[in-house]
């Protein structure tokens, strides 16, 4: 395996953390001896490396070339291997299994010299304290289990990207309560706020329509849902959004989600289980996971925290309520679902409270005895 300047840039800072070489090596993803040859050289393998201008052995492909660059240049979006198994099919004499990474080699060199053009993207100033960005991704790859039972759900997933500090929540839903939860969750638990809460264009967080708000239709973003605005005002943050199709922009949250699940599967996998008693015990699980994670980015999150400004108001109720009324036949709707509850509450006004990750419960409203809750599955 060929060794690459970002693997020697990250042995030199191991080894002046540590002053070992067999760890530095390790960090960095090379054998002992091959470290030891670049700490004494003091030089990247690009430099090292003298440029050859010629080829080594006949290309293999140069007869049907020409055919391939037709058909490249009139469909770009034609994958390596598709071309690659369509000429193998025609020419089996000529051509076998073993050449199809030579043959992608040089599609990419054709794409680099003749190809259309590529989208550009311009890395992102990340300045400390400055946002938070929020995103769903779904968890179900992970096989988790509810007391034997699977459990289908979401991640809500809130990142700072200067120092990559995150926090999680489960959810059912990309809704505007799983948004509630999962925001609050992350800045109380840091106990301070960012200037800016970023999120995509989901209807959780804004409204599906053509135009922003304020002049914003040329940028191609949304506007916000008046429910989202209420929530960043309590917080203290301001709203952003992305482009709409630019989830680059968003890149961060977006990059370490995956990284996200792939140390949750780890984990699982040195677990030995993936069934938890309840889900406050998973959850309970995936925050300890995180916080181990948080633990390697104390130094960047130091400097988040010293310019960001206190949490100066309570949490909010993460709950919606609504107020029914008991039908004759002892039951309520509720969000298009038919509920039985008590029948001497007929004719009763109750307030449904509607969580993310727990039932209904019902409380009846008045009642001369004392408020009576009662869970509905």
């Amino acid at each position: 395996m060929t060794t690459t300047d970002v693997q020697v840039r990250k042995l030199m800072e191991e080894y002046q953390k540590q002053g070992q070489v067999g760890m530095a090596a390790l960090r960095a993803g090379m054998h002992r001896n091959t470290a030891s040859k670049y700490l004494q050289a003091r030089k990247l393998p690009s430099t090292m490396r003298e440029p050859r201008h010629w080829r080594t052995r006949p290309d293999p492909f140069a007869e049907d070339w020409a055919e391939m660059a037709v058909r490249l240049a009139d469909a770009p979006e034609l994958e390596a291997k598709a071309l690659f198994d369509d000429l193998l099919e025609r020419k089996p004499d000529r051509y076998h299994e073993g050449q199809l990474r030579t043959f992608q080699r040089r599609v990419q060199q054709w794409r680099a010299q003749e190809g259309p053009p590529k989208d550009v993207f311009f890395g992102q100033e990340h300045r400390p304290g400055e946002a938070m960005q929020t995103d769903f991704t779904s968890a179900n790859e992970l096989g988790i289990t509810i007391a034997g039972e699977p459990f289908d759900h979401l991640l809500c997933h809130s990142v700072l990207p200067y120092s990559n500090w995150e926090w999680v929540t489960p959810c059912f839903s990309e809704s505007l309560l799983a948004l509630h939860r999962g925001v609050q969750g992350a800045v109380f638990r840091l106990g301070r706020r960012p200037q800016f809460h970023q999120t995509d264009n989901s209807t959780a967080a804004t409204h599906n329509l053509a135009s922003g708000k304020r002049g914003e239709a040329a940028s191609g973003k949304r506007g916000f849902n008046a429910d989202y605005e209420g929530l960043m005002r309590h917080l203290g943050m301001e709203p952003r959004t992305i482009g709409v199709g630019c989830k680059e922009q968003n890149g961060d949250v977006e990059a370490l989600g995956g990284a996200l699940k792939r140390r949750l599967e780890q984990h699982l996998l040195l677990r030995g289980s993936r069934d938890f008693e309840s889900i406050e015990a998973y959850e309970s699980w995936i925050g300890e996971v995180v916080e181990q994670a948080n633990g390697l980015r104390s130094e960047r999150l130091t400097e988040e925290l010293a310019v960001m400004r206190p949490l100066a108001k309570r949490r909010l109720p993460e709950h919606r309520e609504l107020s029914v009324r008991v039908t004759s036949n002892g039951t309520i709707r509720v969000l298009n679902n038919t509920y039985s509850v008590p029948s001497r509450l007929k004719g009763e006004r109750v307030a449904v409270r509607i969580s993310e990750m727990a039932p209904y419960s019902v409380v009846v409203l008045p009642d001369p005895v004392g408020p009576v809750t009662r869970t509905i599955p």
